[in-house]
């Protein structure tokens, strides 16, 4: 009998397989508790990881960076980083379906056509002065609400910490459609040029940056699977607007 090889069905292989390692290796019980330590059975590799993309951030994306600040003026640096978050609604909104957060979802979806129409494709950010708050949300986020433990934390090369829940979640979104992954890792070059100070500055002079990336990234995707319920590091992320707004619903 022929196994079916619908794009969609291949997620669902990829998606059962990576969880199923995680489950294999040992993930916490709980995947909401802001007390549980991160899980981190392949420190080794990590560690690996964690040397190579630092190797790689000083040696080629900081140059870069500062290459792309100097010929860009500010006013254009800002509207990119709107175009790339503007195309970032479509997984918020789906995402936060699959929560039942059809409140943000409506949001995100007329984030999208508001920004995208009377934004120039996102070029300005017209729904955040109507009133709509971006909070984004991914399927990492949306499987974590729903009880599905982190697993494992995992360092991707170029791309950074992330742990198996959320690598699955960019896996599944990537085999049934590659241009959201896409885009997020062109956000995250964007938003990297954004922060790349306060970033190096947070792990500069720490006695292990390592640890402190990892404990830093786990603890902050807690913070937003709990939608701002429990403690957020003050450490800097490429993401950092996401944690503002997350606080504000809260208020």
């Amino acid at each position: 009998m022929r196994v079916p090889t619908q794009p969609r069905f291949r997620a669902v292989l990829v998606a059962s397989a990576f969880l199923g390692l995680g489950a294999f290796l040992g993930a916490p019980a709980n995947a909401n508790d802001p007390a549980a330590p991160p899980q981190d059975p392949l420190e080794s590799v990590n560690r690996a990881t964690s040397e190579f993309n630092a190797a790689l951030r000083k040696g080629f994306l900081d140059p870069l960076v500062d290459g792309y600040r100097a010929v860009t003026p500010a006013d254009m640096q800002k509207a990119i980083s709107n175009v790339f978050s503007n195309l970032s609604e479509p997984v918020t909104a789906g995402s936060s379906l699959l929560q039942g957060d059809t409140e943000n979802a409506s949001t995100a979806t007329q984030r999208f056509f508001i920004n995208t129409l009377a934004g120039v494709g996102g070029l300005a950010d017209p729904a955040s002065e109507a009133g709509l708050k971006q909070r984004r949300e991914d399927l990492g986020q949306a499987m974590g609400v729903q009880g599905i433990a982190p697993g494992p934390h995992i360092v991707l090369p170029i791309f950074g910490p992330s742990n198996l829940r959320d690598a699955t979640g960019d896996i599944l979104i990537g085999l049934v459609n590659p241009a959201p992954l896409a885009l997020k890792a062109a956000d995250a070059g964007v938003s990297y040029a954004d922060k790349k100070d306060a970033i190096n500055a947070a792990t500069e002079g720490a006695l292990d940056r390592y640890t402190v990336e990892r404990d830093a990234y786990e603890q902050h995707r807690r913070f937003l699977v709990n939608n701002g319920e429990g403690p957020a590091l003050a450490f800097p992320d490429i993401n950092a607007d996401d944690k503002d707004t997350v606080a504000e619903t809260r208020r």
